[in-house]
């Protein structure tokens, strides 16, 4: 069993204990980041004459050897190391002997392992940011395509009034659109360099930490060595970021399912976005939005779980906090995946535009836009939503839209209506006449378009 300690015990650890205590299975995935880190570090020990250059440069070659031998397969990290850095540590001695054992100077396992943790998700916040970026181009085609295709917007799950599939889509290219500046907000927060905090209190070595954090792409050293090995903010942030970005994607989801469904038949998903049924020939089923909307409480959870690890821990470093690894890499992982197949769905998709249409045709979306005629007319809103209230009900009576009404019957309700009710109740006229910037006519969807291409270029 490798491990960095053991010189003040007298005996060896249980090997259930040892099994428990380990990391070494999950903290795996932090070998990139902890050769990153450590060949600052001695690059740095070297310019402050705590190693020789003959040294460093034997250590960052044997750094480099490790992790090629791993990503070649031609060495294994295998459950006799305790965690990531005793497997590094250790192969490196058996590498290049004696001057692998000064690897560790000035620093301790705590802050080595609050900077893994950090350039790992710092990794991830830029891969993360990167798939959204690719989902919102997605999106941006399918908005600029579709300007003028009709379907009815919902509240309560009920049609409420005409809009367009672009406008439809906008709104989510604003939800993704603000992920990304989370993203980018928690990126600038977290950007400092843990390493040289020791195991608390710092070190009485020489270290010069700008220097590792310049080698390290950090805006500088951390400034409090306590608040160093013992912060995980930077990572409840990320998981928050990730929870709000699984709620968009389900979001989203659920209205693909509803749309998918016989009922509304609105898009069809690609076969290879979707799955059988081993009893049902007939079926079609949107599983993976099904699965990105199921996998949502799973990334809650992480986020969860990580908020409850940290609310009573004392100040500085706990064992407590290895907990933080396993969710947060399920999560990120979870993530990542579901936005590249939601993104690969949405791309594929099939939209079935005169279903679109003639559901919103279809539920009197146009009852505002008559009531909206009628104050136009002279007529109180208030007076205008009774009569039109009335209109629908003569309307489901008759089993007909207001617009397949004869203007006999209009005026029988209300003597205000003329001939030109007609085309001020179209789905056209509807659409076309929000004018207000945010809304579905075609010219502000146009000039939405166009600043969403503009933020894309710039971002």
């Amino acid at each position: 069993m490798a491990q960095l300690w053991g010189g003040r015990f007298t005996k060896s650890t249980e090997k259930q204990v040892y099994d428990f205590n380990a990391s070494i299975n999950f903290d795996k995935k932090l070998l990139k980041q902890d050769i990153e880190g450590s060949i600052a570090h001695v690059t740095m020990l070297e310019k402050c004459a705590v190693l020789t250059s003959e040294e460093k440069d034997a250590i960052i070659s044997g750094l480099n050897s490790i992790l090629t031998d791993v990503s070649k397969g031609d060495l294994q990290i295998t459950s006799e190391y305790e965690d990531v850095h005793s497997f590094v540590e250790a192969n490196l001695i058996d590498r290049i002997g004696d001057a692998g054992k000064k690897l560790h100077t000035g620093r301790s396992r705590n802050d080595q392992v609050a900077l893994d943790m950090r350039l790992f998700v710092r990794d991830h916040v830029k891969e993360t940011d990167r798939l959204l970026r690719i989902l919102l181009e997605s999106l941006l085609k399918t908005m600029e395509e579709n300007t003028e295709t009709y379907m009815p917007g919902f509240t309560h799950l009920q049609k409420a009034q005409p809009i367009t599939l672009a406008h439809h889509f906008g709104a989510y290219f604003e939800m993704f659109k603000r992920d990304r500046d989370r993203l980018k907000d928690i990126y600038e927060r977290m950007n400092y360099c843990p390493l040289g905090a020791g195991a608390l209190a710092g070190t009485t070595y020489p270290l010069d930490r700008e220097m590792t954090a310049r080698l390290l792409d950090f805006k500088g050293p951390t400034l409090n060595s306590i608040d160093s090995v013992a912060d995980r903010d930077y990572l409840i942030e990320f998981l928050s970021s990730l929870s709000i970005i699984m709620m968009h994607l389900s979001r989203f989801s659920e209205e693909i399912i509803i749309w998918n469904s016989n009922e509304y038949q609105f898009v069809e998903i690609d076969d290879a976005y979707s799955t059988g049924s081993s009893i049902m020939p007939q079926k079609k089923n949107p599983d993976i939005a099904e699965l990105v909307r199921g996998k949502t409480g799973r990334v809650y959870g992480a986020l969860i779980s990580l908020l409850t690890t940290m609310k009573g821990l004392p100040l500085a470093y706990n064992k407590d906090m290895q907990e933080d690894k396993e969710v947060s890499f399920d999560a990120i992982e979870t993530v990542e995946n579901c936005i590249e197949l939601f993104t690969g769905m949405i791309k594929t998709m099939k939209y079935k535009k005169d279903r679109m249409e003639k559901s919103a045709s279809n539920g009197f979306t146009n009852a505002t836009d008559a009531a909206d005629y009628l104050v136009k007319k002279g007529v109180p809103f208030r007076d205008a939503h009774g009569i039109i209230g009335r209109l629908v009900l003569y309307c489901i009576d008759k089993n007909c839209a207001i617009d397949d009404l004869s203007l006999k019957e209009l005026k029988s309700i209300c003597d205000v209506f003329e001939e030109d009710i007609f085309e001020a109740v179209s789905l056209k006229t509807c659409v076309e006449n929000r004018l207000t910037i945010g809304g579905p006519g075609p010219d502000m969807m146009k000039k939405v378009i166009k600043l969403s291409k503009e933020y894309l270029d710039n971002n």
